[in-house]
């Protein structure tokens, strides 16, 4: 007999969990902020960029968790997935923006009857 599993719900992770996913990806979010500076994409050290950085890393980083639980993959490659997607930052949204596009558009019928 096969065992339920509760459905998995953002309020159902402990805080240490979301703790470890923000830690990461702002780690990542800095990592990819250095970067950004030490290629000249950003000219000097900018307060507000750090912060909007970090902000979208956030984000990145607890999506890109949120895709690892619902893939149910293993927590150490989920780490490694959070702190890849969050330094990537904005451009991790585009491909997760892109993906999606692509799924859903074969669920919709765009031929004319």
């Amino acid at each position: 007999m096969e065992k339920m599993m509760p459905e998995k719900d953002p309020l159902s992770y402990s805080l240490i969990t979301y703790a470890w996913v923000f830690g990461i990806s702002l780690f990542g979010g800095l990592a990819g902020y250095f970067r950004k500076v030490k290629s000249g994409l950003i000219s000097r050290f900018s307060l507000i960029e750090l912060v909007g950085e970090m902000f979208i890393s956030a984000f990145v980083g607890v999506m890109t968790f949120y895709l690892c639980e619902w893939a149910d993959i293993p927590g150490p490659l989920a780490a490694a997935l959070i702190g890849i997607a969050s330094h990537m930052g904005s451009r991790a949204i585009f491909i997760f923006e892109t993906a999606a596009d692509k799924a859903f558009q074969r669920f919709v019928n765009v031929e004319k009857l």
